[in-house]
C-alpha cells in the first residue's frame, strides 16, 4: 500500500491509498532539520550515556531490520556489523547483549518500496502516426511468490498483468506522455508491502487510445504501415488501450537502492523487443519503534550516528599510530547507508549531516581536512535557501563561522601546527586552505555570512599576528639562564638563526602554498614584520657592548654579523620595498669590532701553521701528492681567511679596501713565516738523520711545500675578489691605487717564495752536478778499446737513478727547474771537455754520443724538458763542434765542400766574375758531361789591365773521385770575358756523384808564364743537382748554369783548423795545404789597391 510521506497517521487498510510524489516536489516534504543554538565554540563530539544508548538502539534497529540485497562493497553479515557497533560505542558484551535483546523485542517497522519511474526508450509505436501515448500502471503483488530464476516470459502472459493481479485501489498510474517513443515521467510512488519474500513489483506500459473518427485517422495516415494500423483499430473495441510491455521483479532480489534500465517483456512474440524502462527503487521504513526515531527528526539522528562512527574511525587509527585518510570502513559505510536509506534521507540532508559532523570533529580530532570538500561540493550543488528553517540556517551559519575561526587559528599557528618535520604538513595546510576557500565561495556562505571579510584579508591578518607571536615565543625560548653580554649575544645569535631558517622555509615551502591557493605572498610579509623586531634587539645589544670589544665578544659579534647578512640577503630588493628597512646599514653597528675580527683571524691562522709545521715529518702525502701535511694545513688556513673575507664583505668601499689590504698583508706574512718554520723543521729533522738520501728527501719535500704555497698564493686575487673590489672602490680611490697596493704586497711575497724555491732547487742541483762532472771525466779516461756506447753507460745510469729519484720526490714545476739547472751545468762541463779534447777524435766521438743520449734523457719523451729548453745556443754550438771533432778526415773534407756549396748557393754578387756551364749525366754511359761555355766580368790580374784566364775542372772530394784527374780549358790571352765553349766528359758511376759534398770545382786562374798562376775565383757545382742523376733518366734539354765566383773564407775555416791539427794524417795535411794556398791567393787579390 502507498502511504503519504507527510501524513502523521496510518490509514485503515481499506482506505489505504498510495500518494504519488512528483520528483519536482520531493524537496518540500523532507523531515525538518533540528533546531540548534548558534555557538561560537563547536560542541564536544562526545555524547552522554543516555544519548549514546538511544543512538546504539537506533543503529541496532537499522541492522536488525535490514531490507534488500546488500551492495557489492558493503558488509552482508549482520553479526559483523553488530560487532563493529559494539566496538564503536565501547560497550562490553553484557551491555551489548542486553541492548540487542531489547531492540529485538521492539515492534518491526512498516516496510515501503519507494519506486521512481524515470523514463523509457525504444518503445513500440502503436498510433497511426508511428508514435504512442504511453503511461504506466504499477503496484505490488503480495502473497504470490515467483520461483527463483524464472522470468515473466516463463509465466502465462496476460495483457492486463497489473489490472488482473493487483486491486485497483493499490494500482498506481503515471501521467500520459503523448506522441513519443522515449517518454520521460520522473514520478515517485510509495508502495507498502508486508513480506519481502512473497512480494513482487509489477509494471505495465500502455498506449492510451482515444476515440477518433476514421476520417481523422486517415488524415494522420503517412504510409502503408499506418493503413494496417487503421484496419487493426477498426477490429478493436473503441477506447481500448494498446499494450506496450510489462515488467515483474521480486522484491527480495532488489538491493536497498536500485537504479537500472529494465527490458519490457511482451505478451506475444510478435514484437519481442519492446524497449526499456528506467526505474529507481529504495526500501524505506515507517513507524520505527526506536526512541530516537520517535523523539528526534531523522536528520538529527543520522547526524549523531555519523558523528559517533567517524569519531570511532579516527580514534581507532590514532591508536594504531596511523592517520585516518577520510575513508570509512566498510562496516561504518554499510550502517550509515542503511540508516539513510531506511530513513529516506535525501542527498542534501546527508551532505548537510556530513558537513556538520565533519566540521565539528575536525576541530577536536585529527583527520584530513580534505574530508570536508565532498559535503561542501554537495551542499553547493543542491543549495536552495528557502528549504531550510531559520534555526537550521543559524546552525549552518554557526558551522561556517566556527570552522573559519578554527581554521584561522591554525593558520596563525601554522609553524607549530604544520611542522616541516612531518612530511605531509605542507599538504595538510594546503588542504585546509582549499577547504576554507571552497567554503567561502559557497552560495550558502555568502547568504548566511554576508558581512564576513574576504578570506585573503583574514588570512593576511592571521599570518601577521602569528608571525609576531612566533617571534616572541622564540625570543622567550632563547632567553639565557645567566645574565651577561656574552650570554645575551649567544641567545640573540640563536634567535636570528632560527628566524633566518624560518624565512628559508617560508620562501621555499609555505609561500608557494599561500600564493597558489590565496594569491598571498607570505614571505615578504613575514620578512618585513621580523626585520623590525630583529633590528631593535640587535641594535640594543651592540650599543650595550660598546666600542671596546674583547676577543670573546668579537667572535660572538662576528657570528651575529654573518647571520644578519644572511637574513638581509633573503629580503626583497630595494626597488621592491616601500621606504627604508630597519636593517639598512646595520653593518655600522659592528664597526668597532673589525680590528678584533682581523686580529682573531690572523692569530688563529698563525697558531694553526705553527702547530702544523711542528707535527710535520716532511714526508710526501702520497705518490701523486708530493707535499707534506703542513702545506695542506696552510692551504686550509688561506681558504679560511678568504672565506672570512667573503663572509665579511664590508659594504663601505673605502673600509672594504683597507680590510682587504690587511687580509693580504696577513696572508703574505703567514707565507714568509711558514717558509722560515719549514726550513727550521727540515734542519731539525736532518740533524737526526745519518742518511744523506733521507736529508735530500726532506729537502725535496720542503721545496714542494713552498711550491704548493706559491700556487695557493697565486689564487689569492680570485679568492679575495679583487676585480669586484676594484669596481666598488673606483669612485673612492685614485686610479691604480688598489692594484698598486695589493699587487705590490702579493708580488713581494711571491718573489720571496720564488727565491726560497730557487735556493732549494739549486742546493739539490749542486749535489748532482758534482756526480755529473765526475762521470764525464771518467768517460774521457776510458781505454780506447771500449765502445762509446759502453763508455757512457755509467753516466747514464747515474742520471737515470738520480733523476727518477728527484722526479718521484719533486713536483713537476720544481723538477723542471732542477732539470734546467742540471742541463745548463752539463752543457758547460761537456763544452769544457770538448775544448780540452779537441785534437782527439775518439774522445770527441764519446762526448758527441754522450750529448745525444743526455738530450734524450733530459727530454724523457716529452715528460722532461721541452725541445726549446734543450736546444739552447750553447747546445747547438756544442753539438756542431762535437760533430766536427768526432768526424774522420774524409768526413771533414766532405763537410768542407758542403759548406762551400752552401756559400755558393748563398752568393748572388758577381763582383769576382761569373762562369757559365752546362752539366748533365748520361746514365747509359755513366759519363758526366760538362760544357764550359764562358766566363765574364773577370778581374784584371795582370799589369796590363787584363788577364789570361783558363778554367781548371776538378771533381771533389778527391777521395771520392781518386782516379779522375783534373781537366783544363784552353788559355785565352788578354780576355776578361772569354768564350771557352769546350766539352769535358768524366767517366764516373752515379753513386759517388750523389754523396754528401760531391761537386764540380771550377777554378778560374790567370796564367802567368814566369810565376804561379793567379786565382780569379772558384765556383762549386753540386753534382746531386745535375740533370740525369736524381731521376736516373737520360737528360733532355740541359739548362745553362751561371755560377758567381767566390773566394775562400779569409779568417780561416774551423774544419780546416781541425784537419790541420791532425798532424799524422797526410791526406788531411795535403788538403789543408791546398786550401790554404787558395786562401792565400784570394787574400793577396783582396789586398790589392782599388779592391
Amino acid at each position: 500500500m502507498a502511504t503519504p510521506l507527510n501524513h502523521p497517521q496510518r490509514r485503515p487498510p481499506l482506505f489505504r491509498r498510495a500518494i504519488k510524489i512528483r520528483h519536482r516536489k520531493a524537496h518540500e516534504v523532507q523531515d525538518p532539520l533540528p533546531q540548534t543554538v548558534q555557538e561560537v565554540e563547536p560542541p564536544s563530539h562526545h555524547f552522554s550515556s543516555e544519548e549514546r544508548a538511544l543512538l546504539y538502539e537506533e543503529a541496532l534497529y537499522t541492522v536488525l531490520h535490514r531490507v534488500g540485497q546488500p551492495e557489492p562493497s558493503h558488509v552482508s553479515e549482520a553479526s559483523e556489523l553488530l560487532r563493529y557497533l559494539q566496538e564503536a560505542f565501547h560497550l562490553d558484551p553484557e551491555e551489548h547483549q542486553q541492548m540487542l535483546q531489547q531492540t529485538q523485542q521492539l515492534e518491526k517497522p512498516m516496510l515501503f518500496l519507494k519506486a521512481t519511474v524515470k523514463q523509457a526508450k525504444g518503445i513500440l509505436g502503436k498510433d497511426v502516426s508511428g508514435f504512442s501515448d504511453p503511461y504506466c500502471l504499477l503496484g505490488i503483488e503480495q502473497g504470490v511468490g515467483v520461483p527463483a530464476g524464472s522470468s515473466p516470459a516463463a509465466r502465462q502472459r496476460q495483457k492486463a498483468v497489473v489490472r488482473d493481479t493487483i486491486p485497483e485501489e493499490q494500482t498506481h498510474r503515471t501521467q500520459v506522455i503523448t506522441q513519443t517513443l522515449n517518454p520521460v515521467w520522473d514520478e515517485t510512488f510509495i508502495l507498502e508491502f508486508k513480506d519481502i519474500t512473497s512480494a513482487s513489483f509489477h509494471l505495465d506500459m500502455w498506449d492510451l487510445d482515444t476515440v477518433e473518427s476514421v476520417r481523422q485517422k486517415l488524415g494522420e495516415l503517412t504510409d502503408l504501415h499506418g493503413l494496417r494500423r487503421i484496419l487493426k483499430e477498426v477490429r478493436k473495441d473503441k477506447g481500448q488501450d494498446d499494450f506496450l510491455g510489462s515488467l515483474v521483479l521480486r522484491l527480495q532480489d532488489l538491493r536497498s537502492r536500485e537504479d537500472q534500465w529494465y527490458p519490457l517483456e511482451p505478451c506475444t512474440e510478435t514484437y519481442p523487443d519492446r524497449g526499456q524502462c528506467h526505474l529507481q527503487f529504495q526500501f524505506i521504513h515507517k513507524r520505527r519503534a526506536t526512541r530516537a526515531s520517535r523523539s528526534q527528526p531523522s536528520y538529527t539522528v543520522h547526524l549523531h550516528l555519523l558523528q559517533q562512527l567517524v569519531s570511532h574511525e579516527v580514534t581507532r587509527h590514532q591508536a594504531g599510530s596511523t592517520s585516518w585518510d577520510g575513508a570509512l570502513s566498510t562496516q561504518a559505510a554499510t550502517i550509515l547507508f542503511l540508516h539513510a536509506t531506511q530513513k529516506d534521507l535525501s542527498d542534501f540532508h546527508q551532505s548537510m549531516a556530513q558537513w556538520l559532523a565533519y566540521s565539528r570533529l575536525y576541530q577536536s580530532l585529527e583527520f584530513p581536512s580534505s574530508c570536508l570538500l565532498h559535503p561542501i561540493t554537495s551542499i553547493e550543488y543542491q543549495w536552495i535557501q528557502g528549504r531550510l528553517k531559520e534555526e537550521q540556517l543559524e546552525e549552518l551559519a554557526t558551522s561556517f563561522s566556527s570552522l573559519l575561526t578554527y581554521g584561522l587559528s591554525l593558520i596563525r599557528r601554522f609553524r607549530s601546527v604544520f611542522p616541516l618535520s612531518v612530511t605531509d604538513s605542507p599538504a595538510r595546510l594546503q588542504s585546509l586552505l582549499r577547504v576554507l576557500v571552497q567554503m567561502c565561495k559557497m552560495k550558502a556562505f555568502g547568504e548566511l555570512c554576508p558581512e564576513s571579510p574576504s578570506l585573503p584579508q583574514l588570512v593576511k591578518e592571521a599570518l601577521r599576528i602569528g608571525t609576531v607571536e612566533w617571534f616572541h615565543l622564540k625570543q622567550q625560548h632563547h632567553q639565557p639562564m645567566v645574565q651577561g653580554l656574552l650570554e645575551a649575544g649567544k641567545a640573540l645569535l640563536s634567535l636570528v638563526q632560527d628566524i633566518t631558517g624560518d624565512l628559508h622555509q617560508c620562501r621555499r615551502t609555505w609561500n608557494k602554498i599561500f600564493h597558489n591557493v590565496l594569491k598571498i605572498d607570505l614571505f615578504p610579509m613575514a620578512f618585513l614584520e621580523l626585520q623590525w623586531l630583529v633590528a631593535k634587539r640587535v641594535q640594543d645589544h651592540t650599543e650595550a657592548v660598546g666600542k671596546l670589544v674583547s676577543p670573546e665578544m668579537g667572535e660572538g659579534l662576528f657570528q651575529l654579523y654573518i647571520s644578519l647578512k644572511e637574513f638581509c640577503q633573503l629580503g626583497p630588493s630595494p626597488s621592491e620595498t616601500d621606504g627604508v628597512l630597519a636593517l639598512d646599514g646595520f653593518h655600522r653597528w659592528f664597526q668597532p669590532a673589525i680590528p678584533s675580527w682581523l686580529q682573531k683571524t690572523y692569530s688563529v691562522a698563525l697558531a694553526r701553521v705553527q702547530r702544523a709545521v711542528q707535527m710535520d715529518e716532511l714526508v710526501p702525502l702520497g705518490e701523486l701528492t708530493k707535499h707534506s701535511t703542513s702545506a695542506v694545513d696552510l692551504s686550509t688556513c688561506f681558504v679560511q681567511i678568504s672565506q672570512t673575507a667573503q663572509q665579511l664583505d664590508w659594504p663601505d668601499p673605502e673600509e672594504a679596501f683597507m680590510i682587504t689590504v690587511k687580509f693580504v698583508e696577513d696572508t703574505c706574512r703567514l707565507a714568509l713565516v711558514y717558509c722560515s718554520l719549514i726550513k727550521a723543521r727540515a734542519q731539525e729533522l736532518s740533524a737526526c738523520q745519518k742518511d744523506q738520501g733521507q736529508a735530500a728527501n726532506m729537502l725535496c719535500v720542503v721545496v714542494n711545500d713552498m711550491e704548493q704555497l706559491r700556487l695557493v698564493m697565486g689564487r689569492l686575487p680570485t679568492q679575495l675578489a679583487w676585480e669586484a673590489l676594484e669596481q666598488r672602490v673606483g669612485a673612492v680611490l685614485e686610479e691604480g691605487q688598489l692594484r698598486h697596493t695589493l699587487h705590490a704586497q702579493l708580488q713581494g711575497a711571491l718573489a720571496g717564495l720564488g727565491h726560497e724555491i730557487r735556493t732549494g732547487v739549486c742546493t739539490l742541483a749542486k749535489q748532482l752536478e758534482v756526480g755529473i762532472a765526475k762521470h764525464i771525466q771518467k768517460l774521457l779516461g776510458v781505454r780506447e778499446s771500449v765502445l762509446p756506447e759502453d763508455a757512457i753507460l755509467p753516466l747514464m745510469k747515474f742520471l737515470m737513478v738520480e733523476l727518477c729519484y728527484m722526479n718521484t720526490n719533486l713536483v713537476q714545476e720544481n723538477f723542471s727547474s732542477l732539470l734546467t739547472l742540471l742541463w745548463t751545468h752539463t752543457l758547460t762541463v761537456l763544452a769544457e771537455a770538448a775544448a780540452s779534447q779537441r785534437n782527439s777524435q775518439l774522445a770527441s766521438n764519446r762526448l758527441k754520443i754522450a750529448l745525444q743520449n743526455l738530450e734524450v734523457c733530459f727530454h724523457a719523451e716529452g715528460c722532461g724538458l721541452p725541445s726549446e729548453a734543450l736546444h739552447t745556443a750553447t747546445f747547438q754550438a756544442l753539438q756542431q763542434d762535437l760533430a766536427l771533432q768526432a768526424a774522420s778526415s774524409r768526413q771533414l773534407i766532405q763537410k768542407y765542400f758542403c759548406s762551400r756549396l752552401e756559400q755558393q748557393a748563398e752568393t748572388t754578387s758577381e763582383e769576382l766574375g761569373v762562369v757559365t756551364v752546362k752539366a748533365s749525366y748520361l746514365p747509359s754511359e755513366q759519363k758526366l758531361r760538362v760544357e764550359l761555355l764562358s766566363a765574364s766580368s773577370l778581374l784584371p790580374l795582370d799589369s796590363n789591365g787584363s788577364s789570361d784566364p783558363f778554367v781548371q775542372l776538378t771533381l771533389e772530394p778527391r777521395h771520392v773521385f781518386p782516379e779522375l784527374a783534373p781537366r783544363e780549358t784552353q788559355k785565352h790571352k788578354k780576355d776578361l770575358h772569354p768564350l771557352f765553349d769546350e766539352t769535358f766528359e768524366f767517366l764516373v758511376p752515379a753513386e759517388p756523384c750523389q754523396e754528401e759534398g760531391a761537386c764540380l770545382l771550377l777554378t778560374v786562374l790567370d796564367h802567368d808564364t814566369l810565376g804561379t798562376d793567379d786565382l780569379e775565383g772558384e765556383a762549386f757545382l753540386p753534382l746531386r743537382s745535375v740533370p740525369g742523376l736524381p731521376e736516373d733518366k737520360e737528360p733532355g734539354e740541359v739548362p745553362q748554369t751561371r755560377l758567381p765566383l767566390i773566394y775562400p773564407a779569409p779568417n780561416g775555416d774551423p774544419i780546416l783548423q781541425l784537419l790541420e791539427n791532425r798532424k799524422g794524417d797526410r791526406e788531411a795535411q795535403a788538403f789543408v795545404r791546398a786550401r790554404r794556398q787558395r786562401a792565400k791567393q784570394a787574400a793577396q787579390h783582396a789586398l790589392r789597391p782599388g779592391r
